[in-house]
């Protein structure tokens, strides 16, 4: 009994971290490139893509503020474009992982 407890507890403290992240991800992207991470989860593969290049010019910018000391230069805006980057390649792989599960059950 006490083992479950304790796993069930481990359990959501990692989905409260993860919906703390998905929300400090969420915001960055709305408030830097106005675009909303649920609405992404439902995109297509090739809307995603646009999405991760834009997001590959706005880490450069970001990073090429970093450089030159720019006063409107955020680490914690950088980071969140960052891992929000990789969030959404992450879907993209998990995409592609499907569809070429669904075409091989067809064949």
């Amino acid at each position: 009994m006490s083992q479950t407890l304790q796993n069930d507890r481990q359990v959501f403290i990692e989905k409260r971290r993860e919906d703390a992240l998905q929300a400090a991800q969420s915001f960055a992207l709305q408030m830097s490139c106005g675009i909303d991470l649920l609405q992404i989860t439902a995109a297509s593969t090739e809307t995603k893509a646009s999405i991760v290049s834009r997001l590959s010019r706005l880490i450069k910018r970001e990073r090429l503020k970093g450089l030159n000391k720019h006063w409107s230069y955020d680490i914690n805006r950088h980071i969140a474009l960052k891992q929000v980057q990789q969030r959404i390649l992450n879907m993209i792989a998990k995409d592609n992982c499907v569809h070429s599960r669904m075409q091989q059950q067809t064949m």
